[in-house]
């Protein structure tokens, strides 16, 4: 085994991979991220597996689509039933081990983790049980309280990130003066932009209330919402928290205040591995573990195929990787367990399942491919149907079970405002991108797997009645909150 490179895997959460300065954003303020991509790769189009952070973890962790693994929702943590690049490395010997946000089932399961240094994982290891419940899926389940909590303060996710920054300075300080031979790999999860939308007055200043824009496409503007993306909406609307537009306006810039606060504690982290010397041997990646919709198309958090909720920021910079390119070959979280065991010369482990994903490494290296697919696929909370998207080209296509497709000119429509769909120029287009889905899985098949396991999930935690009122109905509390 020939051992190369260290790995520093920086996963934030929630973060729309628009939302930076180096995407062109006319307000974000994210110097630190800015400069990673400058010595690195930028992948302009990457996508996570599932809009929802348990599942679109489990991805990243075992490297396999969501349909493949039956992580479907945020009731379901990754437990190290499938193992992933963690196991890999044990077996390889490679060090490897995790500080701060990670979601799975607990600390305990065998993750693929040397060490877990104050880990956030689901509340009790059951997660939300309530969002399990969709066959039938409730009409509603009332007012949202998860945007109750918006303005400025100190949150104890806020110092709970601060901790898992200083953490990693102490980790990556220690490791320099060990100077072992042997590569590591260390993940670091950070909270924010996540909500509760609080951040410290610092942050928020840098962004007046009236510099920010409304959300696009508002229903209230006679937007009208695809059905099934309405039926979400009924389920749980969030918008419905906010009093008025410049609540909403307040919210976007507490969102904005969290990426800055988010990149200021990556450049801490970073500046430790330049000042200590491990950078010249060390490959940087960051991404989320999704998007957030921010109130576009009158909808908020996550769960939806836009790119607001299913695109990520993808950045890789190291030794051998090119400085300053944009590539917009279609990538996905489940990329970076090819690319961790490229980095560090290990190998996959015996009688696993073959990876769908590619080394970052080589994609950063090779030519831009529009022909690479893009996907990803929703079976959580508010789901009436699984739910499916592809990316290809110039054009994003998403698949409703039951329901109507939708299709969008990414390079005439990157905002995704005007679905082709019933546009006869389109049709074959409409037909190539569902046989290409077919060929990957069978959608309708999928759907009733992913409502069988939840059947039975709900089952186990005492019936329907039980299971609505079972699992946090906001997020998951900070260690030592």
């Amino acid at each position: 085994m020939a051992l190369r490179h260290n790995v520093l895997i920086l996963l934030s959460d929630e973060h729309d991979p628009r939302i930076a300065g180096i995407a062109g954003h006319p307000l974000a303020r994210t110097p630190h991220l800015d400069a990673l991509a400058r010595r690195g790769t930028r992948f302009t189009r990457a996508y996570t597996p599932s809009p929802v952070c348990v599942p679109a973890r489990a991805s990243l962790a075992t490297g396999q689509w969501v349909h493949d693994i039956g992580y479907w929702d945020n009731a379901t943590g990754y437990d190290g039933r499938v193992p992933g690049w963690g196991h890999a490395l044990q077996a390889c010997g490679v060090r490897v081990e995790s500080i701060g946000k990670l979601h799975y089932r607990n600390g305990s399961d065998p993750t693929g983790f040397d060490r877990q240094h104050e880990p956030m994982h689901l509340a009790d290891g059951i997660g939300q049980v309530w969002g399990s419940v969709r066959d039938p899926m409730p009409e509603t389940m009332g007012v949202s309280p998860l945007y109750k909590e918006v303005g400025p303060g100190e949150s104890a996710y806020n110092r709970y990130d601060q901790r898992s920054a200083e953490t990693a300075m102490a980790w990556l300080e220690a490791r320099a003066q060990e100077h072992v031979a042997q590569p590591w790999v260390l993940h670091v999860g950070f909270v924010a932009p996540h909500f509760p939308l609080i951040v410290p007055q610092r942050y928020l200043d840098l962004y007046p209330l009236d510099d920010i824009p409304l959300p696009k496409l508002q229903p209230r503007d006679g937007y009208r919402q695809h059905p099934w993306v309405a039926a979400q909406r009924r389920h749980c609307d969030h918008d419905t928290a906010f009093a008025s537009d410049m609540h909403r306006r307040l919210a976007i810039a507490c969102y904005l205040g969290l990426v800055t606060f988010m990149d200021e504690l990556v450049g801490r982290v970073l500046n430790t591995l330049d000042r200590t010397g491990l950078a010249a041997n060390t490959q940087v990646i960051y991404s989320a573990d999704h998007g957030d919709n921010l109130g576009a198309r009158g909808m908020w958090n996550k769960c939806l195929l836009y790119r607001e909720s299913t695109g990520v920021p993808l950045i890789v910079a190291g030794p051998g990787v090119p400085a300053g390119r944009d590539c917009s070959t279609n990538t996905n979280l489940v990329d970076l367990a090819p690319t961790i065991l490229h980095a560090t010369g290990a190998t996959a482990l015996a009688h696993a399942p073959p990876l769908p994903g590619r080394s970052l490494l080589d994609l950063a290296a090779a030519p831009n491919d529009p022909d690479r697919l893009g996907f990803s696929e929703y079976h959580a909370v508010g789901a009436i149907s699984g739910a499916f998207m592809i990316a290809r080209g110039r054009y994003k296509y998403h698949y409703y079970v039951g329901y109507a497709p939708e299709l969008f000119d990414l390079d005439a429509d990157p905002q995704e405002a005007h679905d082709l769909y019933g546009d006869a120029r389109y049709a074959t287009v409409l037909q190539e991108f569902e046989a290409t889905l077919r060929g990957m899985l069978n959608p309708e098949a999928v759907d009733r797997k992913a409502k069988h396991d939840q059947n039975a999930l709900v089952a186990r935690a005492g019936g329907r009645d039980r299971a609505l009122f079972t699992g946090p109905k906001g997020a998951t509390p900070a260690p030592g909150a």
